[in-house]
């Protein structure tokens, strides 16, 4: 008897594309909350790059935009 071999589908993941790339974002300025509110955890936390999908360059202008709005109290740091 002939044995049938099983076909296994592989499904390949869609590669997130950053939108600041997509947009072809070169500086994030700290002044747009609006922009960056997303990319923020109701907690005031930052989210990962593997979450959000953006590229380790933007990643990197992000969160020292968020930090800057931080300071200068556009953003809380934390929740009340």
């Amino acid at each position: 008897m002939e044995k049938k071999k099983q076909v296994i589908k592989r499904r390949t993941k869609k590669r997130r594309v950053c939108p600041f790339c997509l947009d072809k974002v070169d500086i994030l300025d700290y002044k747009d909350v609006a922009k960056y509110r997303r990319y923020i955890t109701d907690r005031g936390k930052i989210v990962p790059k593997r979450n959000s999908g953006i590229c380790a360059k933007h990643q990197r202008m992000l969160a020292m935009a968020v930090k800057r709005a931080r300071t200068i109290c556009l953003i809380p740091f934390t929740v009340d």
